[in-house]
């Protein structure tokens, strides 16, 4: 993909699928890591997908007080560090843009990052003071905006739990960061001060039942956490230039945390998976952003397990049809060699058969009761 396109279309606080995009996933055949960046607007977030994109340009960056990126836009590129998988990256629509003025359409795509990813991003700017985790507000409404099973059975457990099983990792960008990494005097490190900024207050109290409610959500949601910290990547008279700007422009630290920042993501970030372990590839993805939105667009909350199930059912059907083809392909060879006697007309009977179960449980997915192979049998 030289450029990106629109995944997810955001007109008038109404999200659709842009079939162009869909159809562009359906295509890609090999697994996928699914890198997503979401925060408030403007606030660098396209730069820094532009970076793992290893590109100067591509996400619009946009040097205004508007937020440029509308919906959400996907741009695939060779994984730099794993052969035969693909580098999904999603760039979000910005958070809390003041002409959109939308919390609910804002949660939505934040919901779907989450669901779509394997690593989420989150980009703010100045410090992870308390200010900037309460902006961090859709992490509470996760529970209201995703189901991961669909029986209301056992809801007591709790729900943080069962997200933590499926959430993407958690990577905590702040942007032009000028304080030192200190407390008391001793030197931390951005991990550091990433976990102490979610440490909770001891007490019951309103106040500080307020002030520990997202750090609750944002700890038992994310259990896998990590922290960056940028220093200004140029003067303020610059910025607005900064994706024609080269590299050596820049300020050397900024470039070296932008170059650790991509070596974790390119190193740490898995492939994406769905309810029970399974990779997905491009086109299964595809599946499931269809179903999403789908979801969404009618008033419904999404499940990841209603979720799972459709895709499994299309998955296997088009694992059926292969192993169709390949029977049928096995079973046209020995046409040529008619008249064959019996023995050898079940012998090739069998062989392609064989062939076909192959060609059938590579592509199956879930299949639990054997529904579909015993189709492919009939």
């Amino acid at each position: 993909m030289d450029s990106p396109m629109c995944l997810v279309k955001n007109a008038d606080g109404e999200l659709c699928v842009e079939p162009e995009a869909i159809d562009y996933l359906m295509g890609l055949k090999q697994k996928v890591v699914v890198v997503s960046v979401v925060g408030l607007y403007r606030t660098g977030k396209s730069y820094l997908m532009n970076k793992l994109a290893q590109k100067r340009s591509g996400f619009a960056l946009g040097a205004t007080i508007q937020s440029k990126t509308k919906g959400i836009w996907m741009w695939c590129v060779p994984h730099p560090e794993q052969t035969d998988h693909t580098l999904v990256l999603l760039d979000t629509e910005g958070l809390g843009d003041v002409e959109k003025g939308d919390s609910k359409n804002d949660a939505w795509i934040f919901s779907l990052a989450i669901l779509l990813s394997s690593t989420l991003v989150y980009n703010s700017r100045g410090t992870i003071d308390n200010d900037a985790v309460e902006k961090l507000q859709y992490v509470n409404d996760l529970t209201e905006m995703i189901k991961v099973k669909s029986s209301t059975v056992d809801e007591e457990e709790g729900e943080g739990t069962q997200f933590a099983q499926f959430f993407p990792n958690f990577v905590w960008t702040v942007r032009d960061f000028t304080l030192k990494l200190e407390i008391d005097g001793r030197e931390i490190t951005p991990d550091d001060y990433l976990e102490n900024s979610l440490q909770l207050k001891t007490g019951t109290s309103k106040k500080i039942n307020d002030y520990n409610f997202p750090r609750e959500c944002i700890r038992n949601f994310f259990p896998s956490r990590k922290c960056f910290v940028f220093p200004s990547p140029t003067t303020p008279d610059n910025m607005h230039r900064l994706d024609s700007m080269d590299e050596a422009e820049l300020s050397e630290r900024f470039r070296e945390v932008a170059d650790t920042f991509c070596r974790f993501i390119f190193q740490e970030s898995c492939m994406k998976t769905v309810i029970g372990g399974h990779t997905l590839t491009g086109e299964m993805l595809g599946h499931l952003v269809n179903t999403y939105v789908e979801t969404i667009a009618k008033g419904n909350v999404p499940c990841l397990e209603n979720a799972v199930l459709a895709m499994a059912k299309i998955e296997n059907q088009a694992a059926v049809n292969e192993g169709l083809v390949v029977y049928q392909k096995g079973m046209e060879d020995v046409k040529v060699l008619f008249p064959v006697d019996v023995n050898q007309l079940s012998e090739n009977h069998l062989r392609s058969e064989t062939q076909a179960t192959k060609a059938f449980m590579k592509r199956s997915f879930k299949d639990k009761d054997g529904e579909f192979l015993k189709a492919l049998a009939v």
